[in-house]
């Protein structure tokens, strides 16, 4: 098995309210930066490859940078597309999609490959409006996971799990592959600051759930050899090169 990240944009910010303040800004400081990018990931079992979301659609237009904004993604790297050809794959190759949410920096490329099953919660599916049946798969999460309630296998090592919050059908991804649980977890966190402060960010629809998963997350993180791989900070891609173990 391989993990590779898939860069679209980097160079970006955030500030501490935005990163820690989901419940309760009191303590943080919009002063304090924390760096800010964009990537998603694609697993290469040798079997298959599966994508674990799709960024924006091509030619996706950012917001200009705001010095003092909450949020800055940075600068545009390449198309989702293009990342994805960079590493030499062909759309056709994907056999599946896990989708964590909803929102388009994790979705909105999905049209690109019209073979692949794509996994997703059953709420999130029909946030999107997403067809019933044909290639969309609505998770029923029938089994569990360590610690988690809640999931569903999708292929050897590799775990499609319940984590409600962010949206009302978040979900996050965990591979296995030589003794490290690799996170894909899209956004329970936006920094990797924030998971070892342990706090939320004001981005999320069902707080008291967003609660109960990062609460889980971090008890996973604590009791096994864990890779977190962010979607929205550098730490992502940095921590699958170096294949850093994160420790709380």
């Amino acid at each position: 098995m391989e993990i590779k990240a898939i860069r679209m944009f980097d160079g970006g910010f955030m500030n501490q309210q935005f990163a820690f303040g989901g419940e309760g800004k009191e303590g943080t400081d919009e002063q304090i930066i924390y760096r800010s990018s964009l990537q998603n990931f694609l697993i290469d079992t040798g079997n298959e490859v599966i994508l674990v979301d799709t960024g924006f659609q091509n030619d996706f237009k950012a917001p200009e940078k705001k010095l003092g904004a909450p949020l800055y993604m940075g600068e545009k790297v390449k198309d989702y597309m293009e990342a994805f050809a960079e590493l030499g794959y062909k759309p056709e190759q994907v056999t599946k999609i896990l989708i964590t949410h909803k929102h388009p920096d994790h979705s909105a490329a999905i049209q690109y490959f019209p073979n692949a099953k794509v996994y997703i919660s059953p709420e999130d599916a029909d946030a999107m409006k997403l067809p019933e049946g044909g290639n969309i798969i609505r998770s029923e999460y029938k089994e569990s996971f360590k610690n988690f309630p809640r999931a569903e296998k999708v292929a050897d090592g590799i775990w499609f799990i319940e984590a409600k919050g962010h949206t009302k059908g978040n979900s996050i991804i965990i591979a296995e592959n030589d003794g490290l649980y690799y996170m894909m977890h899209g956004d329970v966190t936006y920094c990797d600051a924030a998971l070892k402060a342990n706090k939320l960010s004001i981005v999320f629809e069902d707080i008291e759930a967003a609660r109960i998963t990062l609460d889980r997350v971090r008890e996973f993180i604590q009791q096994n050899p864990t890779v977190y791989l962010s979607t929205h900070c550098p730490e992502g891609y940095e921590n699958l090169e170096m294949k850093r173990v994160m420790t709380l």
